[in-house]
């Protein structure tokens, strides 16, 4: 565990890459050779668009970098946070509860927020838009919506009081996570359900990404599915079922191009579809 530690401390943005890019590639070929939904796409025009969502949040996210680090160093300083408020926790008990509280905190916590909060669900219509969702939709963020996930992030690093190590270590795991929830993969089912009892599975992801409500707005998990079931907020539907989008924006036009995507909250909102 030390040594774990130790790493995470000391992570170079190199292995941080190397993780993003690692998981696409990995997920990016088991879509080829076991894909749930046969897409009659361009996979790499698709793949573009979202690519270059997922530069614009890391550049968001390295612009800022020096909020988390300095939020980080001051509740570690100071004693301040969850994993401080009691006696001291062996290693692999700080690093689980700092895991759980992230999570719930800066990831399911602001989903959630985005969805009930209109303003938000402006900027989160560009990742819900996808109608072909694989590996890469999982960092197709509108710009304006990484800022709001990173107040989150901060947010959940103040109250958990946790090091960067662990946020380093809750990052890395998150990324490769959600890669393989957004996957156009399939599981057996039983092996997936299996997975859903702890982790956020393909198959549980992807009844958020249904394109009607009340589907939308369940399963917010990102990592532990844990949160909807304690919420009530997990829901299934069979896979066979699933139509990918939301209904309010299907029209490609909508969706098929970086510029669409970029002005889309800016545009009217529709009220959607409980049906």
């Amino acid at each position: 565990m030390a040594r774990l530690v130790d790493y995470f401390a000391t992570i170079p943005s190199s292995h941080r890459a190397a993780i993003l890019a690692g998981g696409i590639a990995v997920f990016w070929l088991l879509e080829s050779a076991v894909p749930l939904v046969r897409f009659r796409y361009d996979k790499w025009r698709h793949a573009g668009r979202n690519f270059f969502f997922t530069a614009t949040t890391i550049l968001v996210n390295f612009a800022l970098a020096f909020v988390l680090v300095g939020a980080s160093d001051w509740v570690v300083a100071n004693r301040v946070g969850v994993l401080f408020a009691g006696p001291a926790l062996p290693l692999w008990a700080q690093s689980l509860v700092g895991l759980l509280l992230l999570d719930l905190i800066g990831a399911w916590l602001a989903h959630w927020a985005e969805h009930r909060l209109p303003v938000l669900w402006r900027l989160h219509l560009v990742h819900h838009s996808d109608t072909e969702v694989d590996t890469t939709t999982a960092n197709r963020h509108h710009p304006g919506e990484s800022v709001v996930r990173f107040v989150f992030t901060t947010l959940a690093v103040l109250v958990t009081g946790a090091p960067m190590w662990l946020v380093f270590l809750y990052q890395s795991v998150s990324v490769v996570l959600s890669q393989f929830n957004h996957a156009n993969i399939a599981l057996p089912a039983g092996v997936d359900r299996v997975i859903s009892w702890l982790l956020v599975s393909p198959d549980m992801h992807k009844v958020h990404h249904h394109y009607v409500l009340p589907y939308t707005d369940t399963n917010y998990g990102n990592v532990f599915s844990v949160w909807d079931r304690l919420f009530g907020t997990f829901s299934t539907l069979d896979r066979t079922q699933l139509v990918y989008g939301v209904d309010t924006h299907m029209a490609p036009a909508e969706h098929d191009s970086v510029r669409a995507l970029l002005t889309m909250p800016r545009r009217p909102g529709v009220k959607r579809s409980s049906s």
